[in-house]
């Protein structure tokens, strides 16, 4: 794990491989080993960059929890290192930093996948989080990680592969129950659909045929809304990099051999 100092935070980052630059940005764990063994199987063909979100993981509390400040800490970032334009592969929370990277720092983007995400919060993600939201306040991590299970992997996974929901419930468990907190008030305050018909970077759409925390409707908004966006469903929930590994790996990687 190496460390950045980048927009008055120390961001934990690792960098595997060889090849055009690629950072994978994961959702709103903030935790950059989320992405599991879709590292190494990047890392065969890119330089792979995986950051921990600023006040997650390895990397230091931010002064305050925005999306914004995420993006310019992820374009500091790829500054900081000199890869030149990257393609950037954001999940859920990831997925709206990948939007902010594409319209804010341009000049840092090569393409952006943009899996299991939304460009505003509509009335089932809002009432979805406040619900989270309040389990966590009231019940604590053990509880909310619990809750969240139900939505990030799908029942036949969960019913196939209980051993690994297990372990994810143990590690999502052990989060700080108010960066937790300030982290869920910032994705709801994400709203950039008057703006993504703005990005003109090459633009994939990826959702699992499951998701229930961004259902695919948030999807098909956004490859509606951004000129040129190509758009795919696979099998699986939420988290389709972890249930569908190497399905999810084939559709990004036919996208970035195209760009």
């Amino acid at each position: 794990m190496s460390t950045a100092q980048v927009e008055g935070v120390e961001l934990a980052y690792t960098r595997t491989g060889s090849g055009p630059p690629l950072m994978l940005i994961t959702g709103l764990s903030g935790r950059g080993q989320e992405w599991g063994p879709q590292v190494e199987l990047f890392a065969a063909d890119f330089d792979v960059i995986v950051p921990d979100h600023p006040g997650s993981g390895g990397s230091s509390r931010p002064s305050e929890f925005t999306l914004t400040h995420h993006a310019d800490a992820m374009a500091g970032l790829l500054g900081e290192l000199g890869t030149g334009p990257a393609h950037i592969v954001g999940s859920s929370t990831g997925g709206a930093i990948a939007q902010l990277l594409a319209l804010d720092h341009p000049e840092v983007v090569r393409s952006i996948s943009l899996v299991s995400s939304w460009a505003r919060a509509d009335a089932f993600f809002r009432h979805q989080f406040a619900a989270r939201k309040g389990v966590l306040e009231h019940q604590g991590t053990a509880a909310y990680a619990g809750v969240s299970a139900l939505l990030l992997f799908s029942p036949q996974f969960f019913r196939d592969h209980y051993d690994e929901i297990e372990k994810w419930h143990a590690a999502a468990s052990r989060g700080d129950a108010g960066v937790m907190s300030a982290r869920i008030d910032m994705i709801l305050e994400h709203d950039e659909l008057d703006r993504i018909g703005g990005i003109d970077a090459p633009t994939l759409v990826l959702v699992g045929s499951a998701d229930a925390c961004t259902p695919p409707h948030l999807s098909r908004e956004l490859a509606a809304t951004i000129p040129g966006a190509e758009s795919s469903m696979i099998e699986g929930g939420h988290l389709i990099y972890k249930e569908n590994v190497e399905g999810f790996h084939q559709v990004v990687t036919e996208f970035l051999a195209r760009h």
